[in-house]
């Protein structure tokens, strides 16, 4: 077993995410619990957002939210293999930052299934994935030396906000009404969140939230966070910012989700493939892919990106 103690909720301050510091008996020493760090959603073959990805062991959720700490990543993915019949493995995901355990992360998923795929000896794999946001199907497969991995995370509800409604996010975000387009709407997948369109891409990188409140005002509204975006281009490349603070991530470098979510809204105006980059902000650019189709009942959309080990410490 690891030596992690408790980790404290973090708080946010100046667009960085503050926690107490960890004990010393919490250590990186080299004779414990293997963690993979994998780099999910690379923008080609560069960048991604740094996950840690364990096999599941019998560890507390302190112990869980301490991973990410103590890995230097935002987030943290336990993954455990139930089964392995004729149609791939089964596999139980659940996933974790410093404030706490999400139902679903979409990067996180796309570093599983990576870490799955390097565990099977770089075979390509289709696997059954339950998550406490639902189950799906996710493939993986190795693709110049990386992985390329894809899933279909379930429904995403999308409606309209009332006039006004969320006015108290995009202030805090510093979105001015000559910057916001057209179409802001609010998606779920598991958990609402924000989506604002702004009108160029200068506006976009310009931002610079008050991270208090928006997180004070994503937590009065019941939202994980806010996806801001730029309009997309005519073959659907995007550029978008994702803001958690309510997770303990100010701002996360890639969200497979939140752009799964997008992908249903702008399938509603006859864009069904798009691409998205992200991270930029934080020098790790990332990108995700996205295509979006309306069965009967509501909108799909299929995710993905691609990944590779970056390292393996023992916690």
């Amino acid at each position: 077993m690891p030596i992690l103690q408790k980790v404290p909720a973090p708080s946010v301050r100046g667009g960085r995410t503050t926690i107490a510091p960890v004990p010393d008996t919490t250590t990186l020493n080299g004779s414990g619990l293997p963690a993979t760090v994998m780099n999910a959603c690379l923008r080609e073959g560069r960048g991604g957002s740094p996950t840690a990805v364990l096999d599941e062991t019998a560890l507390s959720d302190d112990e869980r939210r301490a991973v990410p700490v103590l890995m230097g990543t935002s987030h943290a993915v336990f993954v455990s293999v139930e089964d392995s019949g004729q149609d791939g493995p089964d596999v139980s995901l659940r996933f974790f930052t410093a404030a706490g355990e999400l139902p679903a992360c979409g990067h996180g998923t796309v570093a599983a299934l990576a870490f799955l795929a390097e565990c099977g000896g770089g075979k390509e794999c289709q696997a059954t994935v339950r998550t406490l946001g639902g189950v799906f199907t996710g493939r993986v497969a190795r693709v110049n030396g990386q992985f390329k991995a894809a899933f279909e995370p379930g429904f995403v509800d999308v409606c309209e906000p009332a006039v006004g409604e969320h006015d108290s996010v995009l202030h805090a975000l510093g979105v001015t009404p000559d910057t916001l387009a057209p179409g802001t709407c609010v998606a779920s997948l598991g958990r609402p969140r924000l989506l604002a369109p702004m009108s160029t891409r200068s506006a976009l990188a310009a931002l610079a939230p008050d991270f208090d409140r928006l997180r004070d005002a994503c937590d009065r509204l019941g939202l994980l966070g806010c996806y801001v975006y730029c309009v997309p281009t005519v073959e659907g490349r995007v550029t978008a910012r994702m803001f958690a603070p309510s997770i303990g991530v100010p701002e996360d470098i890639a969200n497979a989700n939140s752009t799964a979510c997008l992908a249903a809204c702008l399938a509603r105006e006859g864009m069904t493939d798009i691409t998205v980059d992200m991270g930029d902000a934080l020098s790790a650019p990332s990108t995700i892919t996205a295509a979006a189709w309306q069965s009967e009942a509501g909108p799909r959309v299929h995710v993905g990106g691609t990944a590779t080990i970056a390292r393996v410490v023992r916690l």
